[in-house]
């Protein structure tokens, strides 16, 4: 049986394990004869990644940083994310929307009106939905995310905010969460990785069950 593509968003606070676990979570799909790739936000196209660049490196408004997002990402759906989809492809996306709501919405206080005007209009310029079929949420505390960051020699602007900030986008994470429980599943990422991948295995077992 061959199953179309399906779109699968990895979204957690820094440090939560999104990276480490993406490629990994594609080979398991490879596994079950599955075309994958593995993409980011922002990012994702050769303009996307310009826009990182100048998102990651560069003081703005919460506002024009949230633009500059919404910019990357319209390329990168319509680009990359969608014509992978409608061709059988399964794309595994390191954050989406999802963390424009947390970091720039509940963490920046950028209005959620003005946010949700952006996706309005993303929606609207894409003739499938926007929506990720799964979202992989992984879950830590703030102490943890400075240990496993601690290497870092330079950190980027968002990796430099405080307890206060990333606890906010913690917390509207879970929110997240609990509103869409059908597709945010929540991963406790604060234990091994040995723990963390039997967890995803589970989650991802029975997404292809249900299909």
């Amino acid at each position: 049986m061959i199953l179309l593509g399906k779109f699968i968003t990895l979204e957690g606070i820094d440090g939560a394990g999104k990276s480490t676990n993406s490629l990994w979570l594609a080979d398991i799909l490879r596994s079950r004869g599955l075309n994958v790739i593995n993409t980011r936000e922002p990012g994702g196209t050769e303009l996307g990644d310009k826009i990182r660049h100048i998102i990651l490196e560069n003081d703005m408004s919460p506002e024009a940083e949230t633009m500059l997002i919404f910019a990357a990402r319209f390329e990168h759906f319509k680009n990359i994310i969608q014509p992978s989809i409608r061709n059988n492809i399964w794309v595994i996306c390191d954050r989406f929307i999802d963390a424009t709501y947390a970091y720039q919405g509940s963490g920046k206080g950028v209005s959620l009106e003005f946010i949700k005007s952006l996706e309005g209009l993303l929606s609207t310029n894409m003739a499938s939905s926007i929506v990720p079929d799964l979202t992989l949420l992984f879950d830590i505390p703030f102490d943890l995310m400075l240990q496993r960051i601690s290497h870092i020699k330079k950190l980027d602007r968002f990796e430099r905010n405080n307890d206060i900030f990333f606890n906010r986008v913690r917390k509207s994470y879970l929110e997240i969460a609990r509103k869409n429980p059908c597709r945010v599943k929540v991963i406790d990422s604060s234990k091994c990785l040995e723990n963390t991948k039997s967890i995803i295995s589970e989650i991802i077992n029975n997404f292809l069950v249900s299909l």
